[in-house]
């Protein structure tokens, strides 16, 4: 029998328990904690998200079985349904926010020279938001429409690593156009958004800033052609023009020059047409980077799949947002394990694994070790390998 720790227990040694206790002492989370503190909550959810549980009975029922092994997983109050509840009801939702922001910081310094696709020296960020459907009955303080609730989560994700650097969650009316006064753009780097995101005024802030956006521009943005590139239409690059504003509020707001990109797009038999503030990269680059604006969308589309974010254990806003900022840090907790242990397996493939092995005392890299040697097979996020363990 290992005598060691179990696989839970390891993982959560990836966590700087420092800065999570400076992240609670900002908020006084453990101030009222009643035995259950802030740590014990954070761990308790990390394990529903890591074991796919599906309500607060369920989470109760599973680590309860597991009693003997608690401490030293790192528990210290015991866990209820009811105090679970009243921790997801009370200790504040930044506590999590905040500590995810720690674990960001560490997850971008690993994977800061990892490749995004496109040849580009500069950081490449995508910006989007995903709707969460809420029943309005339950969670009548995210009211969306007459009857349908929704919040919005907002993610600028930072394409080396596909570590979301920024989040905020509103409720579902907010429009995504509004996100940008919240976004310092760091000098050279470029962002890349759809066309909900164009406000003149607001991208003027990327060019003031030195830095580089890339949106898909809108049919009713009246523009001027001023000057043409020759370009090579059989990469589907169409156009290449320099063009200013011709609308009068526009024009005011935005008085520099712009750059318009036409491609067609065989595989969609679509023409697209994009506006940019960068005169040096080739146009098909500025197509590509356009392309991979894709990353974000994936992204939302694979903590739907696989973490919970859809279905909540409390009906609070600071119970959902607490539930979201933990299930965030878990994503960005598993990319840090991945690289550290320098894990061929994909981020799936690293949840299937520790959903089945938390408890078991074995050596965490060892728990790894069949999908190392099935390494040859395609890490598609929709694949399910099989381990025996």
């Amino acid at each position: 029998m290992n005598a060691g720790q179990t696989v839970f227990a390891q993982l959560v040694e990836h966590l700087p328990s420092y800065e999570f206790q400076k992240c609670v002492a900002r908020y006084r989370g453990d101030s009222h904690e009643r035995g259950f503190s802030c740590r014990d909550q954070y761990l308790a959810m990390a394990f529903a998200q890591l074991t796919y549980r599906e309500s607060l009975r369920d989470i109760e029922a599973c680590l309860r079985s597991m009693s003997g092994k608690l401490y030293h997983m790192g528990f210290r109050g015991r866990v209820t349904r009811s105090t679970l509840a009243d921790a997801n009801e009370s200790h504040d939702w930044r506590i999590y926010a905040d500590f995810a922001q720690v674990l960001i910081g560490i997850a971008r310094s690993l994977y800061a020279h990892d490749p995004i696709g496109v040849d580009l020296d500069q950081s490449l960020y995508a910006l989007d938001s995903t709707t969460i459907d809420l029943c309005l009955s339950l969670f009548p303080w995210a009211r969306f429409r007459k009857h349908k609730a929704a919040v919005k989560m907002h993610t600028l994700l930072d394409l080396h690593g596909n570590i979301p650097t920024f989040i905020r969650i509103t409720d579902g009316t907010v429009h995504d156009v509004n996100i940008l006064d919240d976004i310092l753009p760091e000098a050279g780097s470029f962002y890349v958004m759809d066309r909900g995101y164009i406000d003149f005024e607001r991208l003027y802030l990327f060019t003031l800033c030195s830095a580089f956006f890339v949106v898909r521009t809108k049919q009713n943005v009246l523009l001027q052609r001023r000057y043409s590139r020759p370009v090579d239409k059989t990469t589907g690059v169409r156009s290449d023009h320099t063009v200013i504003l011709t609308a009068i509020e526009s024009a005011k707001v935005y008085p520099d020059s712009l750059r318009r990109v036409s491609y067609y797009d065989a595989e969609t038999d679509k023409r697209l047409k994009f506006l940019t503030n960068n005169f040096v990269l080739p146009a098909l680059t500025i197509t590509k980077i356009y392309r991979s604006r894709w990353q974000v969308e994936l992204f939302f589309k694979w903590i739907k799949q696989h973490l919970r974010i859809k279905a909540f254990y409390g009906t609070s806003e600071n119970a959902v947002k607490t539930q979201i900022w933990i299930a965030v840090s878990v994503y960005v907790l598993v990319a840090i394990l991945r690289k550290r242990l320098g894990l061929e397996a994909s981020l799936y493939q690293i949840l299937q694994i520790l959903s089945l092995t938390l408890f078991e005392k074995v050596p965490i890299l060892q728990a790894f070790q069949a999908s190392d040697s099935q390494s040859d097979l395609p890490a598609s996020d929709n694949q399910l390998i099989l381990f025996d363990f």
